[in-house]
């Protein structure tokens, strides 16, 4: 419990100095997205280049995988008949609801709290896989049915995720672990230390970002599909991953912690995206994600209290 202590202690910190240098406006204006880019493109790719190659596959591609998907496809699709048939909601619109409710923060949080509470960034491999791979261009592709524009074919959305810095990092690293080959150190060391900068980038970006926005606002209409959409992230996807893990495929102890820890982190940033591009959702997309991102730590801390 203490090396949980610590973990969740450091990324607090590292969150704290972001979030006074954000205050202070140290690095101007649009420092937050630089770092976010800078991460996001460049070193957590290495990052999860370098740490995937150490991993053991029969550990990424097994229960936790299993347990990433379907927690995420149940909690979306449940938000997703509410909002359709309880709130009345446009399709396109529930589909967003849908994406904040079950599309977890992995790179941009997940990386760093793997990394330093869980103790190995590798843990976190199965999410971004089933998302970057699968679970978000499924999204992509409906909202591309169910409005006006902005119309894609399977072939685009799949030229889309092999493009993502992302996917290439994770394949690169996934092909070093299951053929046994090393990168030469002239390109090993460069990449260890651009990985590097992965997670102080990170959440030194997060903490900037905690200062705006001021979600549920009345007049918006959507304070309740904000709130259960909030819900659905950091209460529900956690207890359906926990019964997943541990009442239907066996799972205890670290690796059952783990699975949930990674099922308590924030809606993705790249909802609120998807919901410009598509120019539906915005509000909801936009205050589920600044509300989880805000309250996802404390939870994931929660998590580890009940764990003991």
């Amino acid at each position: 419990m203490l090396a949980v202590v610590e973990g969740f202690s450091v990324v607090w910190l590292i969150i704290l100095v972001g979030w006074f240098v954000g205050r202070r406006n140290v690095l101007g204006d649009n420092a937050a997205q630089v770092l976010s880019r800078l991460s996001f493109f460049v070193a957590s790719p290495a990052l999860l280049l370098e740490t995937l190659a150490k991993a053991d596959l029969k550990q990424v591609f097994s229960e936790p995988l299993l347990v990433a998907a379907a927690s995420a496809v149940f909690t979306g699709l449940l938000f997703l008949l509410v909002s359709r048939f309880w709130f009345k909601r446009s399709l396109s619109e529930a589909l967003v609801g849908a994406m904040s409710s079950s599309i977890v923060n992995a790179a941009n949080l997940g990386i760093p709290i793997a990394a330093y509470v869980l103790g190995d960034a590798a843990l976190i491999a199965p999410v971004l896989i089933f998302q970057l791979a699968f679970y978000t261009p499924c999204y992509l592709l409906l909202l591309d049915a169910t409005t006006s524009g902005h119309r894609a074919t399977p072939g685009r959305v799949f030229l889309q995720i092999f493009r993502n810095p992302m996917i290439l990092g994770t394949v690169v690293g996934l092909v070093l672990a299951a053929t046994g080959w090393r990168l030469p150190s002239l390109v090993a060391e460069p990449v260890h230390l651009i990985g590097g900068a992965a997670i102080p980038a990170i959440l030194i970006a997060f903490g900037m970002s905690l200062g705006s926005g001021k979600p549920l606002a009345a007049v918006d209409g959507r304070r309740t599909d904000t709130l259960l959409a909030t819900g659905f992230k950091l209460v529900l996807h956690p207890a359906v991953a926990f019964l997943l893990g541990h009442l239907v495929l066996g799972m205890d102890g670290a690796a059952l912690f783990a699975v949930v820890v990674a099922a308590s982190l924030p809606s993705a940033q790249n909802v609120y995206v998807a919901a410009q591009r598509y120019l539906v959702g915005l509000i909801v997309a936009k205050d589920t994600v600044l509300l989880t991102t805000v309250l996802a730590i404390p939870a994931m801390f929660a998590v580890a209290l009940l764990f003991g």
